[in-house]
């Protein structure tokens, strides 16, 4: 982890979050070239807004994230703006999801998110990365 407390101008904080949501429908879409930009997406709006992602896992059909952010910035605000902003993008660079990703959103309106404590961001770290591991075996890979 880069580092524990982050320090601004009133405060000594460590927020982290682990955040779970999912493409609209629950499709299979996050894959191969989607995933991999998905992935670029987020660490670019991380770096813009001052966050740190410490994992991320993209899979088939959800994404993990555990992730710091600052006491300015609530979780609805960091959700609108890793999913607003990347679903705009994907949209437009992968035109052939509009053949079952109709509407305006590319990813579903919910999502799960969930403090970590120091405790137990060492499980959720585990956990998180893997994610694909445990998928590759599911499948014989």
């Amino acid at each position: 982890m880069e580092k524990r407390y982050r320090t601004s101008a009133h405060t000594k904080h460590r927020l982290v979050f682990h955040i779970v949501f999912r493409p609209k429908y629950r499709k299979r879409v996050l894959r191969y070239n989607l995933a991999k930009r998905a992935k670029e997406l987020f660490k670019q709006c991380c770096c813009v807004n001052d966050w740190i992602i410490h994992e991320i896992e993209i899979m088939p059909n959800h994404v993990h994230i555990l992730i710091q952010i600052n006491p300015r910035d609530s979780i609805a605000y960091v959700m609108q703006l890793l999913k607003g902003g990347s679903s705009k993008v994907i949209r437009d660079e992968f035109p052939e999801l509009e053949e079952f990703l109709w509407g305006d959103s590319f990813w579903s309106e919910e999502y799960f998110v969930e403090s970590i404590g120091k405790v137990a961001e060492n499980a959720v770290r585990k956990y998180i990365s893997q994610q694909n591991k445990q998928l590759n075996r599911d499948h014989g890979l």
